[in-house]
């Protein structure tokens, strides 16, 4: 498929049922090499269910995922982490009494040819990542309970970094941080666009993500009803077509001509 062959993901027409619920319905998105989308929308849109298919973590029950040009009908976690996709949670999976390199690596480690734990390398390679993503005042050492909420997501993303991962999903990263927390994990997305990663920010909140995005897709109660590039769009029209959506479930007629859903 030519058009799928250009994205780094692409997915066509998912279908994701809950019983009697269809929380994703016919559901067609990208993502581009070396892009921030904002997927944003209300909740119970049906983001999270997303970025969890595309983690490997939900089986969607119609519906084909293209990663790199690679069909699939459903991944698991492991082909996930596998194919470069990592999804950092909203419900943070740190080891809290752990320090950060033992977190970094979990799961993964490096082990020498007997088999023994290379920590000495572990440290040295989580320090070195640590102080390129802006982390520069914290030892790999510290215990991840002694961390605020914004550097735990910095820990999260580090992990993501450190196993090159080509996309990093960040579920409502935002949440219940402070503002300079807030501004920390921006900085690590712009982090993560230069080194050459893509990112998709989910939220509902359009003033987090709008500073790094560089195109927005909304959701609305499982579809996908525009998309719009960043330069198209000030924060007052984003926030005015997300009201509109939430009370009318479409998008004032103004922003028609620049909806991408119609226009590419």
């Amino acid at each position: 498929m030519a058009e799928a062959s250009e994205y780094l993901v692409y997915t066509k027409n998912l279908v994701k049922r809950f019983g009697d619920v269809v929380a994703l319905k016919g559901i067609n998105f990208k993502v581009n090499y070396n892009e921030v989308v904002g997927l944003v929308g209300d909740n119970g849109a049906g983001k999270s269910t997303l970025a969890k298919i595309l983690a490997g973590i939900y089986v969607p029950d119609e519906g084909e995922i293209y990663i790199k040009g690679q069909r699939f009908r459903r991944l698991t976690p492991q082909k996930a982490r596998e194919l470069g996709i990592e999804l950092v949670h909203q419900e943070r999976t740190l080891a809290e009494d752990h320090p950060i390199w033992r977190n970094i690596f979990m799961g993964r480690e490096i082990t020498g040819p007997l088999g023994f734990l290379r920590i000495r390398e572990m440290r040295m390679a989580s320090e070195k990542l640590l102080n390129e993503i802006g982390l520069r005042a914290i030892s790999a050492d510290t215990p991840v309970k002694f961390l605020s909420g914004g550097y735990k997501q910095g820990v999260q993303i580090v992990r993501a970094v450190q196993f090159e991962a080509d996309l990093v999903i960040l579920d409502e990263p935002t949440i219940q941080l402070s503002i300079s927390e807030v501004h920390r994990v921006l900085n690590y997305v712009r982090e993560l666009k230069k080194r050459g990663r893509s990112c998709v920010f989910i939220t509902h909140n359009i003033y987090h993500v709008y500073p790094v995005a560089d195109r927005f897709t909304i959701l609305d109660r499982g579809r996908i009803v525009a998309e719009f590039r960043k330069a198209d769009l000030s924060i007052e029209d984003l926030s005015h077509i997300l009201v509109s959506v939430a009370r009318t479930g479409r998008i004032p007629e103004k922003y028609e001509k620049i909806n991408l859903l119609y226009t590419e």
